[in-house]
């Protein structure tokens, strides 16, 4: 494994062990608490410990600035991004699960880490190889097989609806993607009471009453850990894999649940369900070990994000109104245009203006 890539990967991955917790767990309460509702608890949750984060951070660190502010520049890709996955992939997976087959649901789900991956790809031009495709196969493949059923199957409208929401949840994971380098605490902390108070308002006017302070407190506190530190993660991991190969490893958070329902539930996996981990973790050793190694051009770019000194890509000189700072700081700095070879995906500094040298 790319060593420079060890920690994103390793990000990636708790982020998906933290989602996978929430299915059992959810499972759990949801016999006291309507599955609006349900959604609506979990992001206000992930939004509030956020920001109480936020507060933990800032404070921690001297009230000083270690990752960066959100500009007005980026607020477009934020809202985009609010409003494909928290907001309209949502209200559209309701409308196609209401007419669809559980069974046909549950594979269409996994749709999202291929609609991701395209989207990268083709649309914002995310370097994606041969080796990447057939991870992104098998590990889709293992999702598929992990969650058949059998059982009635087929194409409709509702069909296509959950195929829509996943395509929304690929938008909003590639627009967030622009904002990457940015505070995540901030990035979670608005999508999530965006997308709360949406479901939040949604089910009242659906009827829906409130459970108990209790349930509502063990919900939101599971929305904060599953929802918001995750989401936290793979804003992380996307900084150094990109939206592809983050999405791809978080695809492996069905087997978490999985494994969790068999502990919590006492809920025995199908026998396929050994065939897809052997097949899942072929598609993950087919991406961790990647080792996209040429000669590429950096041409010249101005940014702001959370970085050390030195480290690669960062033995710019320091603006002469901030002070030397050791560890991680934020501040405005230029790269000069870099020609060199290494590995490298597409991170933060292999992304907008990367192109093959000749």
């Amino acid at each position: 494994m790319n060593r420079r890539l060890f920690y994103p990967i390793i990000q990636a991955l708790l982020a998906a062990v933290l989602f996978g917790v929430s299915a059992p767990f959810a499972k759990l309460l949801l016999g006291e608490i309507d599955p609006i509702l349900m959604a609506a608890l979990l992001y206000l949750g992930s939004g509030v410990g956020a920001w109480i984060l936020l507060l933990v951070q800032r404070a921690g660190n001297g009230w000083k600035e270690a990752e960066a502010h959100l500009v007005k520049t980026d607020v477009p890709w934020l809202i985009g991004a609010m409003l494909a996955g928290g907001v309209a992939a949502p209200i559209l997976l309701m409308w196609g699960l209401n007419q669809t087959p559980a069974s046909t649901a549950s594979l269409l789900l996994n749709f999202e880490v291929v609609a991701t991956t395209l989207i990268a790809a083709y649309a914002f031009k995310e370097a994606v190889g041969s080796r990447i495709l057939w991870a992104m196969g098998l590990i889709t493949s293992a999702s598929i097989i992990l969650s058949w059923t059998g059982g009635a199957w087929g194409i409709s409208l509702g069909a296509l609806g959950v195929i829509g929401a996943c395509f929304l949840w690929g938008v909003d994971n590639n627009l967030t993607r622009h904002i990457s380098a940015k505070n995540p605490l901030i990035i979670v902390g608005v999508k999530g009471l965006g997308a709360g108070t949406f479901s939040l308002v949604l089910a009242f006017v659906l009827g829906k009453s409130l459970p108990g302070a209790g349930i509502i407190a063990v919900a939101m506190f599971l929305g904060a850990v599953s929802y918001g530190v995750s989401i936290q993660l793979f804003i992380l991991a996307m900084r150094g894999l990109g939206a592809a190969r983050t999405s791809m490893l978080f695809g492996i958070a069905p087997f978490v649940g999985t494994f969790l329902s068999l502990i919590l539930l006492r809920e025995m996996p199908q026998n396929l369900f050994w065939v897809a981990v052997l097949v899942m973790l072929a598609g993950a050793w087919l991406m961790v070990t990647e080792n996209h190694d040429h000669h590429h051009i950096h041409e010249s770019i101005e940014h702001t994000h959370a970085h050390t000194h030195p480290g690669e890509h960062h033995e710019h000189s320091q603006p002469t109104d901030i002070p030397l700072v050791n560890g991680m700081h934020t501040h405005p700095h230029v790269h000069e245009e870099l020609t060199h070879c290494h590995a490298h995906a597409p991170d933060l500094h292999h992304r907008h203006g990367h192109v093959e040298a000749t």
